[in-house]
């Protein structure tokens, strides 16, 4: 978890400090030799030269602290906390020492007493590292705990501070995972046979490609509810994810049922209405996919995946120009869609707009180079099929 020499922040120019209290050599060339090992990832060799310092030196607060952070480095943790009490005693308030303490704390899992430090350091501490490590050791402290609620809520804000930070996304991810776990657990002993369990138990099974078992689980919560929404919808996608596999025509004439299906229980769905349109499109039936997704953004003009699968439809007419706006209209929506700029090339090259072609493909291929193969998905947190990016030679 804990990686570098990540507390340099709080390691003071000892050379500068120790000729302040003291004009002798000694102690200022033992500084010297601590900070050179520091630097130079010796932390056996500058814990000697510290040990040596604190000796001569013993009441200078940040010795002590030093010493603290190369404790920490060495794993030698409940030696780290021994030696903050030293320097807080000698100099209480030093800089960055609760954080310190809080982390050392909790590696020896004295969670109870680290928390009020870990949270200080997490919500307070303008130096980044520091933030990082503490947000890190607090859900590990919270989920020792059992106050799970707060080990998502910290999870939360590290996402949203770390966005692309892969330590950060792997621990966030195991306590969405185990919170998960937790509250379907819950859902198990609470109602196990609700319809809440039921569409639970269809959703896992889907997720794991369970597809017969995720249609019997829906297909039960139909006979319970048969008007219940969603769930037509939720059936129409495991079909599709088996025709993805199989190719087997019968799939996909069994997802388009369920699709339709829903929009007799719930006209506004918007995703049952694109999944038709683009179903369409894949069959090749240009104008009843053009008439769907133009049925979709009557409904919801801001629908992205809609817009681009549109322009689509409207390069591959008679008129390819008239895919600009709706392109345009979903790349201002959802700037990082490479299918939304690609396409968009291809319509403002069809409109004579040589110049915005090249600012269209410019932005695909940036995005393009970035993406890897097979991770592309819709913009928000939407359970429907993207649209594709298709053959690229001709840009």
């Amino acid at each position: 978890m804990i990686r570098g020499l990540f507390f340099a922040a709080l390691l003071f120019s000892m050379t500068a400090l120790v000729l302040a209290q003291s004009s002798d050599a000694v102690p200022a060339q033992l500084a010297q030799e601590g900070e050179q090992a520091m630097m130079q990832g010796r932390m056996l060799d500058a814990k000697s030269s510290f040990e040596r310092l604190a000796r001569v030196q013993p009441s200078v607060a940040e010795v002590h602290a030093t010493l603290a952070a190369i404790d920490f480095k060495l794993k030698s943790y409940q030696e780290a906390v021994d030696e903050i009490g030293k320097a807080e005693k000698l100099k209480p308030g030093l800089p960055r020492l609760d954080s310190l303490l809080g982390l050392s704390l909790a590696e020896l899992g004295r969670f109870n007493e680290s928390l009020p430090k870990l949270e200080k350091g997490f919500k307070q501490t303008a130096d980044p590292m520091t933030r990082r490590l503490c947000g890190l050791q607090l859900l590990r402290a919270y989920t020792n705990l059992g106050q799970d609620s707060d080990a998502v809520r910290t999870a939360l804000e590290l996402n949203k501070i770390y966005p692309r930070d892969p330590e950060i996304l792997y621990h966030t991810g195991r306590i969405y995972g185990n919170y998960t776990y937790m509250t379907m657990e819950e859902l198990q002993n609470v109602a196990p046979n609700s319809v809440w369990m039921l569409q639970a138990r269809g959703e896992a099974n889907e997720s794991q490609k369970n597809y017969d078992a995720a249609i019997d689980a829906f297909n039960h919560v139909l006979s319970l509810e048969p008007s219940r929404p969603g769930i037509h919808y939720r059936i129409g996608r495991v079909y599709l994810a088996r025709f993805t596999e199989n190719q087997d025509p019968k799939d996909r004439d069994a997802a388009v049922q369920q699709f339709s299906s829903e929009l007799e229980v719930n006209p506004r769905n918007g995703n049952a209405l694109y999944e038709l349109a683009d179903i369409a499109a894949q069959s090749g039936d240009q104008q009843k996919a053009r008439e769907g997704f133009e049925a979709v953004l009557r409904q919801f003009p801001d629908f992205e995946e809609a817009l681009v699968g549109l322009g689509g439809i409207l390069l591959d007419g008679k008129s390819p120009q008239a895919a600009v706006p709706p392109l345009r209209r979903a790349t201002s929506i959802r700037s990082d869609d490479e299918v939304a700029w690609y396409r968009l090339a291809k319509a403002e090259r069809a409109a004579g707009h040589p110049e915005e072609q090249q600012k269209a493909l410019a932005a695909f291929r940036k995005l393009h180079i970035s993406t890897p193969v097979g991770l592309r998905k819709p913009g928000e947190v939407q359970d429907i099929t993207p649209q594709q990016l298709g053959n690229t030679a001709d840009q």
